[in-house]
């Protein structure tokens, strides 16, 4: 199970720390799960599943396919994203004086907020496709 989270990890490219702080999971319940110690309840491996915007079920087996929200981003909005997202890449690297907590941000610091917005636009655009078209994006 803990392979199909790290798959999830790097199709977003977010790292364990990442889904830790936005889930209030701790990152040694992260490590413990890895080394096969325990495994999440459910209520934690919801937390985990609605980060990614996949089912419990696809988390835990990898056979079931992701959610059906997953599959509610076209083409367009896919490249609608990309095309967001390499503006705003090329706006913070050319911006002089970007810093962080005092030091200058590093290539590192800007791939993650670049990733962590990918996500929050994805999770955005989804959302509003079932608020302003739910018949069409009806859950079943």
């Amino acid at each position: 199970m803990y392979e199909i989270f790290e798959s999830l990890l790097k199709k977003y490219g977010v790292t364990t720390y990442q889904v830790a702080k936005a889930t209030g999971i701790s990152t040694a319940s992260f490590t413990g799960w890895k080394q096969g110690k325990w495994n999440f309840k459910q209520d934690k491996l919801q937390k985990i599943a609605d980060y990614f915007g996949v089912t419990v079920d696809y988390l835990i087996t990898g056979n079931d396919s992701p959610d059906k929200k997953e599959s509610l981003l076209t083409t367009k909005d896919e490249r609608d994203i990309s095309k967001i997202l390499e503006q705003t890449r090329q706006q913070l690297l050319s911006q002089e004086g970007l810093m962080f907590d005092g030091d200058p941000a590093s290539p590192e610091a800007i791939e993650s907020i670049l990733s962590a917005m990918q996500i929050g636009m994805e999770l955005a655009k989804k959302k509003n496709k079932e608020k302003y078209t739910p018949k069409k994006y009806k859950k079943d």
